[in-house]
């Protein structure tokens, strides 16, 4: 076993096989480059070092690089050192027959799948400025395991921030950092299970995801009713908890009516139950000031849970939840002994808020956002105007209703135009009562700005 190249400060491992120095060395490196383990473009020690590493000769390792670059596997240039050539690598032949079926689809050439902002539109200067005035200020404590809920500058930056956006009512001790939203889910689909919880209430459209993650934290979900107004969660059948998206419903793109949030809030201080708030989008509201977060108007009942996902991008993994008192604890022992969440990219979002420089990249964001949108509604009117776009001007995504038993064939000719699309059938709960509907949910934010006028002259090729 050769490990440790610590001179050049890679770590390599390799299984040397067959008789000999030279030939042992050649074949454990073209093994490792012929299984991917050595990508195409990593760049091998020196002669000199890996011989010294190793203990051998030099022209024993120069000549097992000299028959790997004859072989095609490696590449050697003056000035850039020995690297692993660009070549195709052919995995091994599996069975026959359907279970030896790729393990990736192409990627569509269109997509306008709902949930992720557009990733191209990352403020990647204004993040590495952040991240490099964040690390400048950074004690050497910061990279120890630190504190199960989250770095205290990024909870602290949190709670201005959300206090002054969204009214929640937040304490830098109530908030637990979490490495995203489905993250922070599970942990309170335990925290509800050790309590006695054994029923949530969901809305009769939403993310099948979480869904899943209460299930495998053994609890039973039960779809509430829907109507005109939206969701009606005023009398959760048997729940001790509910999970809604009050600012902009997720798929159906409504705010929780007026009435029906003081109805959900009564309802948990009457029962002792709670209210999981799922702030999704709640910054993009492009006709009005956004509505409050429902946290605000009772703090011990309602669970506020928030992301960097839609703001800024999912990949950061960066959510978090303002608790009760009571749960505050309990989630953060859910988390375990130490923060599981990356404290560099942490201590960049605290100083990302506190510079102001997220406002001005959601600003910036809202109005990009908002064109988008009116040009699908535009566009719909043009070329398909029996489909309407429904719910608020708001979000990242937009309800389209199409005719009575389209959607499935609306999704078969996207399909095969090379459209990746969801229709609303994907998001209704299994045992939803309401009257199924016909409709498609537009992820409009998805697309970067060069892809968007495409995907939306495709959506149009395949509206009825």
């Amino acid at each position: 076993m050769l490990e440790q190249w610590a001179t050049l400060g890679i770590d390599l491992h390799l299984e040397p096989t067959g008789p000999g120095l030279r030939r042992g060395l050649t074949d454990a490196l073209r093994e490792a480059v012929r299984s991917g383990r050595l990508a195409p473009g990593t760049r091998l020690p020196s002669s000199r070092a890996l011989a010294a590493d190793l203990g051998i000769a030099r022209n024993t390792v120069a000549d097992a690089y000299a028959d790997l670059v004859a072989e095609g596997w490696l590449t050697a240039r003056q000035g850039s050192g020995t690297r692993v050539a660009d070549r195709t690598v052919v995995p091994p032949a599996g069975p026959a027959g359907p279970a030896a079926r790729p393990r990736h689809r192409a990627r569509p050439a269109h997509d306008l799948r709902p949930g992720t902002p557009d990733l191209a539109s990352f403020p990647r200067a204004e993040w590495l400025r952040a991240a490099r005035r964040a690390l400048a200020a950074a004690s050497h404590d910061v990279l120890g395991y630190g504190d199960p809920r989250g770095r205290p500058e990024l909870r602290t930056a949190l709670a201005g921030y959300l206090g002054r956006v969204r009214g929640v009512r937040a304490d830098p001790e109530r908030i637990v950092v979490c490495s995203g939203f489905a993250h922070g889910l599970g942990l309170l689909g335990g925290v509800l299970r050790e309590r006695g919880v054994r029923t949530v209430a969901v809305e009769s459209y939403g993310l099948p995801a979480h869904r899943d993650l209460l299930a495998a934290a053994g609890l039973r979900t039960v779809p509430l009713p829907f109507d005109e107004r939206g969701t009606d969660p005023s009398a959760p059948p048997d729940a001790g908890a509910v999970l809604l998206t009050p600012a902009h419903q997720f798929p159906m793109g409504v705010p929780l009516h007026p009435d029906r949030r003081a109805a959900v809030v009564d309802w948990a201080r009457r029962t002792g139950g709670l209210v999981l708030e799922d702030d999704y989008d709640g910054e993009f509201r492009y006709d009005r000031q956004p509505v409050g977060a429902l946290q605000g108007l009772d703090p011990d009942r309602v669970v506020y849970l928030g992301t960097a996902s839609k703001s800024l991008a999912p990949g950061l993994r960066l959510a978090w939840a303002v608790l009760p008192p009571a749960l505050a604890g309990q989630a953060a022992a859910a988390k375990g002994d130490a923060d599981t969440c990356g404290v560099l990219d942490q201590l960049t979002l605290a100083e990302f808020l506190a510079s102001g420089t997220h406002d001005r990249h959601v600003r910036s964001a809202r109005l990009r956002y908002r064109r988008r949108r009116d040009a699908l509604v535009a566009a719909l009117a043009a070329h398909a105007p029996e489909v309407r776009a429904t719910g608020i001007a708001a979000g990242l995504h937009a309800v389209l209703r199409l005719p009575p038993g389209t959607e499935q064939a609306v999704l078969q000719a996207a399909a095969w135009h090379g459209l990746a699309l969801h229709g609303l059938s994907f998001f209704r709960h299994p045992d939803a009562v309401t009257e199924p509907l016909d409709a498609l949910v537009v992820g409009y934010g998805t697309p970067p700005d060069h892809a968007w006028a495409g995907a939306l002259d495709t959506l149009c090729r395949v509206l009825p």
